[in-house]
Order: structure tokens, then sequence, then C-alpha cells
């Protein structure tokens, strides 16, 4: 007998956009007919539109990030280390969205085979986890190099590859349910072939929900607590302190920049897992409302949007304002600068000695005739 699935047509990991229950004659039916999909043709253009602004914007400022650390000439430190793992997570969250603008602009309809579904839907599922534990990773860094300075001195790059192997190693695990069950399948009522999350029937609920939960769980809530722990502690050392740095204006700007990583990263990932969460409690038929899974799939697209700008925000909160890695900035373009100068001085003069032994000069200075 063929094996019964209900499918979840996502765009990200186990978020429901499409629902519908696949029987074949002699199968038991759903229990409760599913929903009507919410959505709008606006979102068919909209979403390909907002991908292809975040896959810019992302594209260049982790590149920028990825060059200038690899560029940089100085001894590496555990903060740069971190930074570039997180930029390479996300520059390999970005380059699959493209694949998903199309997928959208299709109507939910794959076109490039079942083996890129499982890659593409991997690779987010591994950038989620990936980019969240190295943002916790720098904020309890961070903690030790303002609340704990002397003892931060003990750190070491060596010690910093090794957490990065641990956090790689983590996100791919984390990851292993995303590639063995996403796949493609052609929905005939919905005339789409798409790439879907395809959980055995007798255990949809139970896999929607464990799923669901590690996400939550794992890829939200426990790095948030640590993260939020660490800022806290970090503002409490600097109100406290009398002297840091040079002056206030730099211990401001310090509160100032904690504040926005812990907003941007509520702002980016929560309205993700809130989805992610609520879709669970549907599939285990806690909410079994249509106007709440109207509300679901009308907010989705915009949720994976906001969860995708994260890899645009990344390279601005941990790169561009700090002043280290602006003066690394500087002295990377001033350096390709002097170079590119010195390159067309150097053609310059090279073609002066053409042009002097090509062309031959007379006493005053003029090109002589050769009639």
């Amino acid at each position: 007998m063929q094996s019964n699935y209900s499918l979840v047509v996502t765009t990200r990991e186990s978020l429901q956009v499409l629902s519908t229950a696949l029987t074949n004659s002699s199968a038991v039916s759903h229990p409760s007919p599913p929903c009507p999909l919410t959505s709008s043709d606006y979102q068919f253009s909209l979403i390909p539109a907002l991908f292809s602004a975040v896959f810019v914007l992302g594209l260049v400022g982790n590149s920028v990030v990825v060059v200038v650390l690899c560029r940089h000439t100085g001894p590496k430190t555990v903060a740069n280390i971190y930074i570039f793992n997180l930029a390479m997570a996300d520059l390999l969250c970005l380059a699959t969205l493209p694949f998903w603008a199309t997928y959208y602009a299709q109507g939910y309809n794959w076109l490039f085979g079942s083996l890129m579904c499982k890659i593409s839907s991997s690779v987010l599922c591994l950038n989620m986890f990936a980019s969240i534990f190295f943002i916790t990773c720098m904020s309890v860094d961070r903690y030790h190099a303002i609340v704990h300075p002397i003892h931060s001195q003990r750190r070491t790059p060596k010690q910093a590859y090794f957490v990065a192997l641990v956090v790689w190693g983590l996100a791919c695990l984390s990851s292993l349910p995303t590639f063995y069950f996403r796949d493609t399948y052609y929905v005939e009522s919905l005339e789409v072939n798409a790439c879907i999350m395809a959980f055995p029937y007798e255990n949809y609920a139970k896999w929607s929900a464990a799923t669901a939960f590690l996400k939550n769980t794992l890829g939200f809530f426990i790095p948030l607590a640590v993260i939020t722990t660490c800022y806290i502690w970090i503002r409490r050392h600097l109100l406290k302190a009398r002297e840091f740095g040079k002056s206030r204006q730099k211990r401001d700007k310090v509160l100032k920049l904690v504040a926005a990583v812990v907003v941007a990263f509520l702002i980016s990932w929560l309205p993700f897992h809130v989805l992610t969460f609520l879709n669970a409690l549907a599939h285990m038929d806690i909410i079994n409302s249509c106007e709440v899974m109207g509300v679901i799939d009308t907010a989705l697209p915009f949720g994976i949007c906001m969860a995708f700008a994260n890899s645009c925000t990344n390279p601005l909160l941990y790169c561009f304002i700090g002043n280290q890695f602006q003066e690394k900035l500087h002295r990377l373009f001033k350096r390709r600068v002097h170079q590119l100068n010195s390159h067309r001085e150097s053609s310059s003069r090279k073609g002066s000695c053409f042009r002097d032994a090509e062309t031959p000069m007379g006493k005053e200075g003029e090109p002589e005739s050769f009639l």
C-alpha cells in the first residue's frame, strides 16, 4: 500500500504555506479537511523582490566582511574568527535565496529538482542554527572581554576554531531531519511540483511538533536566554564602572550597541519562531481555527523575509559599527587605492617611454615629419 502523507509546502523548514491531505482510495481520510490557503497574488511578486533585495545587500555586506578579515595582516582574534564564520553562514543562506525567490514567483512550483530541494532547505536550516549559535558565542566572548578582561586574555584563536567546529557540527546535526524529509512532490490539485516536508501521515503531528520545538528551543529560546543574560551583565558592569575606556561617550556607544544586538535578534527571529510554534499547535489539532491559519498563511512570507534579513543586519551590527573593523576597512581601501594609483603611474610611465621611442621629436619639440 502506498504511504500516506500530509504535505506541507513551505519555503523554510516546517512552516505551512500550502496544506493538503493526499490519500489513496483505501486510505483513511484526514479527520478534518484542511483550511483553504490564504494568500494574495501580490505575494508572488513582492516576496521575490524582497528576497532579491536581501540577496544583494547581504551579499555585499558579508563579502566585504570576509575580504577584510582575510586581508587583515594582524594576528587572528577570537572575535574575528566568530565574525568570519557568521559571515560565511550568512553567505551560504544568501546563496539559496535566488532559488526560493523563483519558487515564490512560480507560485510554489519547484523547478530545480529533488536534490536541490533537499540541499537548499538544509542549507537554510543549517544557517539558522549556525548563525544563532555564532551570535551566542560572540555574546559570551564579549561578556568575558568586558566584564572579565584579565581572564579573557587566556582566550586563544585555537580555542575559537575548536568552538567554531563544534558549532558547525551541531548545526549540521540539527538540519538532518530537514535533509531527510524534504523532497519534491507533485500536488495534482494545485498543479505544482512542490518542495515539501513530507512526514509519514500516521506520525505527522509528532514529527511536525518535534521539529518545531527543536527550532524553537535550540534555535531561539536557549540562545536568547544566553544572549540576554550576557548583555544584562555587560550593561550592569558598564553602568557601575567609573571609567571605561577614554570617555563616557565610548561607554554609551557600547551600551547602545548592546541594546541594538538584542533588539535586532528579536525583530529578525521572533516572528519566525512564533509562527513555527503556532504551526506545530495547528498540526497537533490544538489550534483548529481556519481564521488563525489564515493569519499564519498571510504572515508567513513576511516573517520568513525578516529572518532572511538577519543576514543583512549581522555585518552592520558586528562589523561596520565597530571602530576596529572600520579602521581595517579604511586601511584596506587606502592600500587598494595606492596599489591602483601605483599601477596607473607605472603604466603611464611605460606609455610615455613608448611614445618617446616611437615618435621622434624635433628641435622645437614637435614631431618630425616623415615625408
